[in-house]
């Protein structure tokens, strides 16, 4: 194995030796590190740089939607499903749009999502 492969390794571990706490963390800082890429790339006029940094963070948001467990969540579960379906609306709404205003509104609903996650 190449020192190249090293950070891959690295983040594969992390993966597979977390909590499924820890795992919901890693999905909304990966949504919050694409979303941030967006806003950057946005005000810079980075189209396709925009357009793929909101992908991935709907595709992160997906996965959230897939960690859901609506047996024991009960109406939390939800909530959360409905939320993060609203997300993804407003996020394909951001990348006909460009705006990175809307790409910041999400951003930071997500860190409010991802700091009480923390706390628990």
């Amino acid at each position: 194995m190449g020192y190249r492969n090293v950070p891959n390794v690295y983040k594969q571990n992390q993966i597979l030796n977390a909590t499924p706490k820890k795992l919901v963390i890693m999905l909304y800082e990966g949504a919050i590190k694409n979303l941030k890429l967006a806003e950057l790339s946005a005000a810079d006029k980075k189209i396709e740089a925009t357009s793929n940094a909101l992908i991935k963070a709907q595709e992160i948001i997906q996965e959230l939607i897939v960690t859901l467990d609506f047996k024991n969540g009960g109406e939390v579960a939800e909530n959360l499903n409905q939320l993060y379906d609203y997300f993804i609306t407003e996020l394909i709404k951001s990348n006909r749009s460009k705006d990175p205003e809307s790409m910041k509104k999400i951003r930071e609903s997500l860190e409010e999502l991802r700091d009480t996650w923390l706390e628990i």
